[in-house]
């Protein structure tokens, strides 16, 4: 297998170069919008003991990395240490953020754009960080573009699926979940994230908390909950996020709004998401007071 001397180095410079100049990277409006800015990226090991641990709470049709690799190529000599998992966060622009602010129930247009014409950048990045390392003889595939992604009912959590980029992205380091469930990142929880799986070495980001909900200030001080009130349907509480009463806000109420109102196929709402202190960073206990990050 040909590996590269500088892999992560090599990783990060395919997945920003991507998003930094590629005009792939589109809201698909009038204006030609960039749907992302810069993004963050983080490395987490094939063996990392999270990955059995999601196993085991979120239920046995969790797919481990190590599963995800030897289904897709059929290749039983892999071991879970040969394996790295590369996670990114995409930052929604400032304009999308600002937008989705003042929205009090629908969401604003940009974001519903992001939300649909943005995930569609995110699957091009996907393929294109697959199809650079398959150039170089690497084995890679990305989880949620595989047959055998699919939502499941957990018995501990509900509606689930087999593969989880936000849990991938918080092995990598790069970020916790908030009382919304949302993921908090040094660029805020007003993002998208992805991952790709692959055969090659590349060192694990070091993870600067040990506690799942550590930048979330409602766990960690017993402040902010900002993004309660945030929620147009009373979906969050200090109990966290009733996905059902989400999802039913999403489809078919925004779905409807969106169709009418803005004139294409989507969705979206992201209103926990921003107008919160942890919109764009990492909230500290003086921003508690704040509408936004």
């Amino acid at each position: 297998m040909n590996q590269t001397s500088e892999p992560s180095a090599w990783i990060v410079g395919i997945i920003n170069d991507f998003i930094d100049n590629s005009p792939e990277n589109t809201l698909k409006n009038k204006d030609n919008d960039r749907a992302f800015e810069t993004p963050l990226v983080g490395f987490s090991s094939g063996d990392d003991p999270l990955y059995e641990a999601y196993k085991d709470h979120v239920g046995p049709f969790y797919m481990t990395p190590w599963e995800v690799v030897t289904v897709t190529f059929r290749d039983f000599t892999v071991k879970p240490g040969d394996l790295t998992v590369i996670s990114w966060i995409l930052p929604q622009s400032a304009a999308t953020k600002a937008d989705n602010r003042r929205e009090t129930f629908y969401p604003s247009e940009r974001w519903a754009r992001a939300r649909i014409f943005g995930e569609e950048v995110n699957v091009k990045l996907r393929k294109h960080v697959v199809a650079s390392l398959t150039s170089k003889g690497v084995q890679s595939v990305a989880p949620l573009l595989t047959p055998q992604f699919s939502v499941r009912i957990s018995p501990k959590y509900g509606l689930a699926s087999t593969w989880s980029e936000r849990h991938a992205a918080y092995a990598a380091g790069l970020g916790t979940f908030g009382l919304c469930d949302g993921l908090i990142t040094p660029v805020g929880k007003a993002m998208r994230t992805g991952s790709v799986v692959a055969r090659i070495q590349a060192p694990p980001t070091p993870r600067p908390y040990t506690d799942h909900h550590a930048y979330c200030l409602f766990f960690t001080a017993g402040t902010c909950k900002k993004c309660i009130p945030r929620c147009p349907v009373g979906a969050i509480t200090e109990k966290g996020k009733d996905k059902r009463i989400c999802s039913r806000h999403l489809f078919p109420v925004t779905k409807d709004y969106v169709v009418s109102e803005y004139g294409f196929d989507g969705y979206g709402c992201g209103l926990c998401q921003t107008g919160v202190p942890c919109e764009s960073r990492i909230p500290s206990k003086k921003d508690a007071g704040t509408d936004h990050g």
